[in-house]
């Protein structure tokens, strides 16, 4: 779980036949870009996973609990890192050098600045959660702020030409790098330094890979006259993603001061599997999204209709994914990670049922962010750090059961209160969108009656083939159902996986 994963909770996906009133060119980007870029994640993931599933069963709860705790601080501080100031390069008209080398000056002093504070605060970090390992463990950590710079510089001006291919071969090499990294400490005995030293490895390797396709001028300037539309749009986009670090973080901060580092670390690996689509396949498309609609900011009918068909093939997939781990937790659980780790599968029973409304509501600030409205996201995020720290807040009080129903409580408040804000700036209604979502919506939850029925009516089986059938009959359940309910994106789907081919 690296941090890098954690901060790319952006949009959805767009393709070329969701933009009717497009040019023919942006088209054939989108569609190429989203081969490069979600092929890239898809056969990256594959790898990584193996690698991530191994290091899990080899490492203690513990370990990750410790590490959640060193990560919500990086986590804090790569919020302030100027990733925004990097993606005001991609939505501007027009671009020189000049330009280009302020926004790098403008990276390195922050990204300096911040490894400086988190070098300093590390002992007070350890002392508030009480493990003294953690301010070695953060003065580490500090080696990514010496990367972020180039690679917040290099990712925005290729995603500008949307050039998704030489970012996926970048991805490709920093994934073999942090896995390669990860299987050699988890088998060598370094502990929580494993989870340190995999994601340094992945950013460093990216880093430089993106640095070179980008062709980057290491030249920065430091003089920023000019550079107001940059700072605003990027101060905007940072006022956010503090409120949204609030958000996502209150949990671990809370928690990793009432419970212990073992549950803590329960919690934080069941929330990890949880999130795996969210977070680790619809970030990816993200990029995309936000340069196509970026390009697409004059055309706001074209924008809408976009957003909903993108939004319900994205469903499409996650719908029957959530429901499908929440009712396969517990023989997922013990067949993957080994019966050390019992403690995850009720945990994950809760995440999984309220992670379609976390990957629907994070669909919304790509799009809001590419018309010029950032100040949507912020609104989400600060509502998103209200609800969902009182929430945790209260739900800590009954452990990490407590923590996850916290969640259950707190996000359809907070999906709504999202769309309440974003869908106006789109220029689409909520009946319009809902109706784009009703055929998934039946579909999943088919095949969600089905396969507890099967469930129930099993006799006792070990843990594999109790899982294959479960699998089994989902996966033919929502093929079915879709196949009635859901035949027009199911079309979209297979026209995509045509043209993809092509």
């Amino acid at each position: 779980m690296s941090i890098s994963d954690e901060l790319s909770h952006h949009g959805p996906i767009v393709t070329a036949d969701d933009m009717p009133m497009a040019s023919a060119g942006l088209g054939s980007h989108v569609v190429k870009s989203l081969v490069w870029r979600s092929g890239s994640q898809i056969f990256a993931q594959l790898f990584t996973w193996s690698a991530t599933f191994i290091v899990i069963r080899l490492l203690a709860p513990a370990d990750y609990g410790v590490f959640a705790m060193t990560s919500s601080v990086l986590f804090l501080l790569s919020m302030l890192s100027g990733g925004s100031f990097a993606s005001a390069l991609v939505r501007s008209p027009s671009l020189d050098q000049h330009h280009v080398r302020q926004v790098l000056g403008l990276l390195i002093l922050l990204n300096g600045a911040l490894g400086i504070v988190q070098f300093m605060v590390a002992p007070t970090v350890a002392a508030y959660y009480r493990q003294p390992i953690i301010a070695d463990l953060l003065r580490v950590q500090t080696l990514i702020y010496l990367a972020n710079p180039v690679l917040a510089l290099s990712v925005a001006l290729l995603s500008r030409k949307m050039d998704f291919k030489a970012q996926a071969l970048a991805n490709f090499a920093s994934a073999f790098a942090g896995a390669g990294t990860a299987l050699t400490g988890a088998l060598a005995g370094w502990g929580v330094w494993t989870l340190v030293f995999a994601p340094i490895a992945m950013i460093w390797t990216r880093t430089i890979g993106m640095a070179i396709a980008a062709r980057v001028d290491l030249t920065p300037s430091f003089t920023f006259r000019g550079a107001g539309a940059t700072m605003g749009f990027g101060i905007a986009m940072i006022t956010s993603q503090l409120f949204w670090f609030i958000q996502t973080q209150s949990d671990i901060f809370i928690g990793g001061r009432f419970l212990s580092a073992s549950d803590l670390g329960l919690y934080t690996t069941a929330l990890f599997l949880a999130q795996l689509l969210t977070s680790k396949f619809v970030p990816p498309m993200n990029e995309i999204a936000y340069s196509a609609y970026a390009r697409l900011q004059d055309d706001r009918p074209a924008v809408a209709d976009a957003f909903v068909r993108s939004t319900a093939m994205i469903m499409f997939v996650s719908l029957p994914f959530y429901a499908g781990m929440a009712l396969t937790a517990k023989p997922l659980v013990l067949t993957v990670l080994g019966p050390h780790w019992a403690g995850v599968a009720p945990l994950i029973t809760h995440l999984a049922w309220i992670m379609p409304f976390v990957t629907l509501q994070i669909l919304f600030a790509p799009v809001t962010n590419a018309l010029g409205k950032p100040r949507m996201a912020v609104y989400s995020s600060m509502a998103g750090a209200i609800i969902m720290t009182a929430c945790f807040a209260i739900g800590v009080q009954h452990g990490t059961i407590g923590l996850t129903k916290a969640w259950m409580v707190g996000f359809p408040i907070l999906t709504i209160a999202t769309g309440a804000m974003s869908l106006p700036v789109i220029g689409l209604g909520a009946n319009t969108l809902l109706r784009g979502l009703a055929g998934p919506v039946t579909a999943a939850a088919l095949m969600a009656v089905v396969v507890a029925m099967v469930d129930n009516a099993l006799p006792t089986l070990s843990t594999l083939p109790h899982l294959i059938i479960l699998v089994t009959t989902g996966a033919i359940a929502f093929a079915a159902a879709a196949g009635i309910f859901a035949r027009p994106i199911l079309n979209d789907i297979l026209g995509l996986a045509r043209r993809t081919r092509a």
